[in-house]
């Protein structure tokens, strides 16, 4: 046991110590840079946000592919609404003050151009089956776009791995901690429901996860949101403080107050940008593996649905939850907001009667849901690795580590998260710079005034 101990605190460190080159200024400056530089060369796609949530729910008929664009959308938006819009929120406050809230919304609305950009290049090098199935995602845009293999193979390893770990561990852990603490239920209880449930659903495929993700996602997304607003409403007068110390501290970290402690601007920079990526996955390569599955007639169409799931998940609830954050330890200075868990529960509590229940509902559906999100992540970079022969047994594994996520301690899970969603992102964002050529091209084909 002392060997496995002492074994397991040397691998941490290393892991820490890889996290702390890999985000560092190297991967602020590659990941945001990509942002900017989409941003500008695309002409600020941002702009047309509201004809893509326009498009979002409305149906292309004829269109070939898996699912409607809506249903993409909202299964995508299932893998990244989770609990790096809550927990990942607070935590990022914890580790990197206030001002982390301001570079995790920065992170989100310049990744609307990268979310776009990904999506187009998923639907313009997708591939058809023989069965008649859409498979694509930054691995065929590796492959068939610039010809590197090794770099799309290298990417569907590092996907597989994060889908157990930051889609699957850490968000069951994060519903059976909840309940444990909320309502008592033993942790290896609720460990086996959520395997039951992730079973019942993902052994149906794409359309099952779809099916499920288009009933819940909305629906809960909407109460959280109402939720939050109530808060604000109940923190009137430190909403514009604490929006202006988010503000401040980002830039000037001295700037931190009413019981913040100042860190370095690199620091909160990097678990803002961070938790931006863990939130909205913008540069990540995970979301357009499910946008080549919609049925859409054009690239552009699918990129500018997919923009959308960056503007929903980071953009506003997001913002939301750090507002509600900072605001509530504005109101209650003496807390301790390093306990990002603790944290949210108090700010949640001042909704009478219902606000711990909505809290639980919140993390449970957010979480769930992003392991079903990244269940079909998994799968197709499985599929692109060995074809369809491990797809079951990964299906039955992934079920068995659902319930292992539920009853271990995962400190080491959330650092092996932000290596793995490191690793993903470094060729998936090399592949939007190098095709940055195409994507100007289809958008200029098919983007009509």
């Amino acid at each position: 046991m002392r060997r496995f101990m002492s074994f397991y605190e040397s691998f941490s460190s290393i892991v820490n110590a890889i996290n702390g080159v890999l985000w560092g200024w190297p991967m602020i400056v590659l990941l945001v840079g990509t942002h900017l530089f989409l941003t500008i060369r695309l002409r600020f796609p941002q702009r047309y946000i509201f004809r893509a949530i326009r498009l979002s729910v409305t149906r292309d008929k004829g269109a070939e592919g898996d699912v409607s664009q809506f249903a993409a959308l909202v299964t995508s938006l299932a893998a990244t609404i989770g609990t790096g819009n809550i927990v990942g929120v607070a935590t990022a406050i914890a580790l990197g003050g206030p001002g982390a809230v301001l570079w995790c919304w920065v992170t989100g609305v310049l990744g609307m151009a990268t979310k776009y950009a990904e999506g187009l290049l998923a639907v313009k090098y997708r591939k058809q089956t023989s069965n008649g199935k859409m498979l694509g995602g930054p691995m065929y845009a590796l492959e068939t776009g610039l010809g590197w293999r090794w770099a799309a193979i290298l990417f569907c390893v590092f996907t597989a791995l994060a889908a157990f770990g930051i889609g699957n561990m850490v968000q069951s852990n994060a519903i059976s901690l909840l309940v444990h603490e909320t309502y008592g239920v033993p942790q290896y209880v609720s460990g086996f429901a959520v395997a039951l449930c992730t079973a019942l659903v993902i052994l149906f495929g794409i359309r099952g996860i779809a099916r499920f993700c288009t009933a819940f996602v909305p629906l809960m997304a909407l109460f959280y949101v109402a939720g939050c607003l109530f808060i604000l409403f109940l923190n009137a007068p430190y909403v514009w403080p604490a929006i202006r110390l988010i503000c401040e501290s980002a830039f000037t970290p001295a700037a931190a107050g009413g019981g913040f402690v100042g860190t370095t601007i690199l620091i909160t920079a990097r678990y803002g940008i961070a938790r931006g990526l863990f939130s909205n996955e913008s540069g990540m390569g995970s979301a357009p593996i499910m946008a080549a599955a919609a049925q859409t007639k054009n690239p552009v169409r699918q990129a500018l649905v997919s923009s959308t799931g960056t503007f929903w998940d980071t953009v506003i609830i997001c913002a939301l939850t750090g507002i509600v954050l900072v605001s509530s330890i504005l109101m209650h200075p003496d807390i301790d907001y390093t306990n990002g868990a603790a944290l949210t529960k108090m700010a949640f509590e001042k909704i009478p009667l219902v606000g711990a229940p909505l809290l639980a509902f919140g993390i449970i559906t957010f979480a769930f849901s992003t392991i079903l999100g990244w269940s079909y992540y998994g799968e197709r970079a499985l599929e692109y690795l060995s074809g369809k022969r491990y797809l079951i047994p990964y299906r039955l594994a992934f079920i068995v580590v659902a319930f292992i996520g539920s009853v271990v301690q995962l400190s080491l899970v959330w650092d092996l998260a932000d290596l793995m969603n490191a690793l993903m992102a470094i060729p998936n964002l090399l592949s939007l710079l190098f095709l940055s050529g195409v994507i100007v091209s289809e958008t200029k084909k098919y983007m009509k005034p």
